[in-house]
């Protein structure tokens, strides 16, 4: 049965995954810091996880956990890659579907603009999200879900030393 993991530290989209979960009866874990609190739901298919603070300390936790036909809902290009290699799928809150074929150029990708802030570049953050956005991500995620459910995905091949 498929498992939706929420990066939820700063997910603008939790409350659309939490009607699709409930729609769908899917089980819901949203993994968080601490470092901003999220109000528990009340829905008897979601959980709240909350992790130690630290870097990527709640992704670990989802990228320990998370298995194929799961869904992954990510900003986080890495925690995705991670996701991908286990054979689940992973979707970003403004529904772009993270692949075996795109992850690799958007890890390029981020690893540039990570040099250009060291040294002093302001790359801009991502923009806000929009009605569009949030249309585009359930599209996304009934697609995702709906492929989970078929069959799963390729798995990524993880490069020596990982991620």
């Amino acid at each position: 049965m498929t498992v939706l993991y929420v990066d939820g530290d700063a997910c603008p989209v939790r409350d659309e995954v939490y009607r699709v979960a409930d729609r769908l009866n899917l089980r819901v874990f949203v993994v968080a810091n601490g470092s901003r609190p999220i109000r528990p739901t009340g829905r008897p298919n979601v959980e709240m996880i909350t992790v130690e603070a630290g870097a990527d300390v709640a992704d670990d936790w989802i990228a320990d956990r998370i298995e194929a036909g799961d869904v992954c809902i990510t900003s986080d290009i890495p925690l995705a890659a991670r996701c991908l290699a286990k054979g689940a799928r992973a979707l970003s809150p403004k529904g772009h579907n993270w692949t075996t074929d795109n992850i690799g150029s958007a890890l390029a990708g981020r690893a540039v603009a990570e040099h250009l802030r060291a040294t002093g570049i302001n790359t801009g953050g991502p923009a806000a999200l929009t009605k569009e956005d949030r249309s585009r991500f359930l599209a996304a995620l009934d697609a995702a879900i709906q492929s989970a459910r078929r069959r799963p995905p390729p798995r990524l091949t993880v490069p020596p030393g990982g991620f």
